[in-house]
């Protein structure tokens, strides 16, 4: 066993060692505490747990890779993830949080009617779903070079640890569990940024000293055949930036397991000082993405130009032993790197290995490189705990005990809460092992289906009295079916070929455009129907503005 992976497994011993004892003191008995915590999550440790649900294995293993290869485009993940959480803090959760439901199927339902919470709840169930991919095939990705584990059982291994602790204690396990996996990925993710930036600049603060190695990169870039890093627009026309952009946004602020966060605080105010604290905590890494991959495409771009093929550093036969690297067998020195396995290049980089790999490029030290491996176990893991409860939630709370058992006791729906998530693990697993493209793109297509059905209808419900459930359901099926149509007319999945994008727009980019149909749809099948009921606008206008009665005491409750 190497130096490299005996730290790894020393890290990844101690930090599931402490996720399952968390989970273990946290379990629970009640409905209450495995949906929503019992409403009973303090508001920095509930900021912490959103943030590591936030991060997924798409921002931890992923996100830098992009930028590293995309450059200025790369800054579509930046905008889109940041700026959604920032629409979602501010326009949806808190009047979702004073609504009071466990899911946003129970919200919809609640403003529109039971039809448009069924397909609510399957549409949660089919984002959360893609979502979920992304992040069992990142903890396979680490196994897989880490531990020279096979990543099918890599795979196997992360979702077998998510189930004990997930299943135990639910949303209040998963909660301080996920404090204490933001707390190793961010450290995993800071420590090698600050040491890189040290020994390339000599100053400490990647945020800040990134930017001395820029025309270095672009000089390297060019000569080794890809785009000039800091260029506009060179890997993606400017409206499918602009559409990718906001499809992530929108997607963002409609993700049922980002929302069902805010559910879990004690008040109302709770919820706002949680979104502070969590867009604090998401800052810490957003901030330093960038820099992460800017250095370490430097250094890997240094690294290789011009050597011999047979004098390469060793992290190119490492990781080439995982199959996310290769080495063009043609070529007797490196002249050409790509991350596109049909470019031909002399080197072929998988972006999802830039972070993971950042620190053996950059030559540090074997604790530093097991640590970001247990940081990438912990970034997937966090998230796809929190995807995992929705889809149980999803199954077993919004339809099993909806048309199947409407009388079922808390022990029952205890049960068959917990048989969901299991069943939804071993699904996720399979499309986990042979995902149909990079992890933050899978990622990107959950949001764009998240942004074509939720979001129009939480927004409209929220702000639009006339908004009705034939036009919410109407709306919902059309969006998120012209969305997922697209995707499988550009991608190669299901053993369908992929077509050429029609005007430019990518598939991670349509979801934005399925928003705009869901709306319009909505919004005219609305109008050309009834309106909703009296009771329904009043408890749209009761979550949106306080009671005469309450507005002295507001101040004090809320």
């Amino acid at each position: 066993m190497s130096e490299i992976q005996i730290w790894t497994t020393i890290f990844i011993v101690l930090s599931f060692g402490a996720y399952m004892t968390i989970a273990w003191r946290s379990r629970v008995r009640e409905t209450e505490g495995f949906y929503v915590a019992g409403h009973g999550v303090p508001t920095i440790a509930n900021g912490a747990a959103i943030g590591a649900d936030w991060m997924s294995a798409a921002s931890f293993i992923s996100m830098a890779g992009l930028i590293a290869f995309l450059g200025y485009d790369g800054s579509i993940y930046l905008m889109g993830w940041t700026g959604g959480y920032v629409l979602l803090a501010l326009l949806l959760a808190p009047y979702l949080r004073k609504w009071g439901k466990y899911t946003v199927p129970e919200f919809v339902g609640d403003r529109y009617s039971e039809l448009v919470r069924t397909i609510s709840a399957v549409a949660a169930v089919i984002v959360s779903f893609t979502y979920v991919v992304g992040q069992m095939n990142g903890g396979g990705i680490v196994f897989s070079r880490f531990l020279n584990v096979d990543i099918t059982y890599g795979v196997i291994i992360a979702a077998v640890v998510i189930f004990v602790y997930a299943v135990l204690g639910g949303m209040k396990s998963i909660t301080w569990t996920q404090v204490a996996q933001y707390t190793v990925l961010i450290i995993a993710y800071l420590i090698p940024a600050v040491a890189v930036a040290q020994v390339m600049t000599g100053i400490p603060i990647p945020q800040v000293s990134f930017g001395q190695i820029l025309d270095g990169l672009n000089s390297l870039s060019v000569e080794l055949g890809l785009e000039v890093f800091t260029d506009p627009f060179t890997s993606r026309p400017m409206i499918d930036i602009f559409l990718v952009t906001m499809a992530l946004m929108i997607g963002t602020a409609g993700l049922p397991h980002v929302i069902i966060r805010f559910y879990t605080t004690k008040t109302v105010r709770g919820s706002r000082w949680s979104a502070f604290w969590a867009l604090f905590f998401i800052a810490l890494l957003y901030t330093t993405a960038p820099a992460v991959g800017a250095f370490t495409k430097f250094n890997l771009l240094q690294g290789v130009n011009g050597t011999p093929t047979d004098q390469l550093p060793s992290w190119v036969e490492n990781w080439a032993a995982t199959g996310l690297v290769s080495v063009n067998q043609n070529a007797d020195v490196i002249n050409s790197v790509s991350n596109d396995p049909a470019a031909g290049a002399d080197l072929t980089v998988n972006n999802d290995i830039l972070v993971l790999a950042s620190p053996e490029i950059a030559g540090l030290p074997a604790p530093i490189v097991g640590l970001v491996a247990a940081g990438g176990l912990a970034a997937a893991m966090s998230t796809a705990a929190g995807l995992l409860l929705v889809i149980s939630s999803s199954v077993s709370h919004d339809i099993y005990f909806r048309y199947v058992r409407t009388h079922a006791g808390d022990h029952e729906r205890l049960l068959v809460g917990r048989i969901a998530m299991a069943a939804a693990i071993v699904v996720a697993v399979i499309a986990g092992i042979n995902p149909p493209a990079f992890v933050a793109q899978v990622v990107a297509f959950a949001f764009g289906m998240a942004a074509s059905s939720f979001f129009p209808a939480i927004v409209l419900g929220i702000f639009w009295k006339r908004c009705n459930a034939i036009g919410a359901a109407t709306g919902m099926i059309v969006g998120l079916g012209f969305t997922i149509a697209y995707m499988l007319y550009t991608l190669e999945v299901f053993g369908l070929a992929a077509h050429d994008p029609i005007l430019g727009v990518s598939p991670e980019g349509i979801g934005a455009v399925g928003a705009l149909v869901n709306a319009v749809v909505t919004v005219v099948v609305s109008l050309m129907t009834p309106p909703p009921a009296r009771h329904i606008t009043e408890m749209v206008e009761s979550i949106r503005y306080p009671s005469p009665r309450r507005t002295q005491a507001a101040g004090a409750g809320e």
